[in-house]
């Protein structure tokens, strides 16, 4: 786990205090901060700092933002996103969106986001203000039940994917492991949702039907904390959700971002006489300019053992996201999120999300 540079913040009461002053955040793991905190977590950006609360021991501390250079969002609906952004791009702060954009209208397993149409145009809307690229694709978790089937996921998958073919090169997905989280279990049963486990074969059989559906669009397919090799027989790889590699490629003019990635740049390898070149590393990231760039190991070693994010600060809550997912890892149930949620409006700019 990184280790940020400590630093002293004055707090809006006048008090002082310790805080870690992390390079890289993300906005957020444990709630939908686009959706429903944009405006607080804007506030807090120009204030200069945010509490956070962690959910192991409750102890509060603070974060400063003197020193971020780059921030990662999760959302299913980053919408309010739209009328932040150019505050970003005066800070000099990169940014990109991992946009979880599923179709579980008919089931009702999501009731609190946007209707499907409405969300892609916000994904949409996001690449013509970002660029291609900085909103990545996430249909997450894969979720079979009595009424969903393998074959009914790719039904769902091939509509969106149509809609959003020119918007994204890249798809990330999971397959949702019910048992291994306690708070999914039990949020499934409570809602009375019949779900069923994937079996390795039907892991397997739906990658080989999603590899041969992606051939008319080309997108680069990724598994996000699974353990299945999915690479050798599907070409899709395992997924690096806060990745060095596509913060490099958006973000390397940023001399202080790229001395923290442990970036080096090299000359593309001129051609012999016959025009053969020189093989790259295996990890080379092509750049403008005629460069490659190379990284050192900044893998996040407090995540799960088959997480591949690198190290940042996730500034959010747990049991904070009024989405109210019927499958939500996030919350232990969901009046424990509204009630947060309405604390929140009640004093909408403190220092932590809850208002508390």
């Amino acid at each position: 786990m990184a280790q940020w540079q400590k630093t002293k913040i004055q707090r809006e009461n006048g008090e002082t205090a310790d805080a870690q002053a992390p390079i890289i955040v993300s906005a957020s793991r444990s709630t939908d901060i686009p959706a429903f905190y944009a405006d607080w977590f804007f506030h807090r950006l120009k204030v200069g700092y945010s509490a956070w609360t962690n959910p192991f021991n409750g102890v509060k501390s603070y974060v400063s933002y003197q020193d971020t250079r780059f921030i990662v969002f999760w959302s299913k609906n980053p919408r309010p996103l739209l009328y932040h952004l150019d505050y970003l791009k005066e800070r000099g702060i990169g940014c990109y969106i991992q946009y979880t954009l599923n179709d579980y209208e008919k089931e009702q397993l999501e009731q609190g986001v946007p209707a499907l149409q409405q969300r892609i145009d916000t994904f949409r809307q996001l690449v013509d203000k970002l660029g291609k690229g900085r909103v990545v694709w996430r249909f997450d978790p894969l979720i079979l039940t009595d009424n969903i089937s393998t074959e009914s996921l790719l039904t769902k998958i091939d509509l969106i994917g149509d809609q959003l073919h020119g918007y994204t090169d890249r798809l990330v997905f999971s397959y949702a492991d019910i048992l291994s989280y306690r708070k999914v279990k039990a949020n499934l049963e409570k809602n009375h949702i019949p779900y069923h486990e994937w079996t390795e074969q039907q892991m397997l059989e739906f990658a080989k039907e999603l590899s041969a559906l992606n051939r008319k669009w080309g997108y680069t397919l990724a598994t996000c904390g699974e353990k299945i090799d999915l690479k050798t027989q599907f070409g899709i790889e395992h997924n690096h959700c806060i990745d060095d590699a596509l913060i490099i490629r958006l973000a390397y003019d940023d001399k202080t971002l790229m001395d923290f990635l442990k970036v080096k740049t090299f000359p593309m390898p001129m051609p012999d006489l016959f025009g053969n070149s020189a093989p790259l590393p295996s990890d080379a990231i092509i750049l403008p300019n005629n460069t490659y760039a190379t990284h050192g190991d900044n893998r996040d070693k407090g995540q799960r053992l088959f997480c591949g994010c690198i190290v940042s600060k996730d500034i959010g809550e747990y049991n904070t996201c009024p989405h109210l997912c019927e499958y939500c890892y996030a919350n232990v149930g969901k009046e424990m999120a509204i009630a947060n949620h309405r604390r929140h409006q009640e004093n909408k700019y403190a220092e932590t999300i809850t208002g508390k």
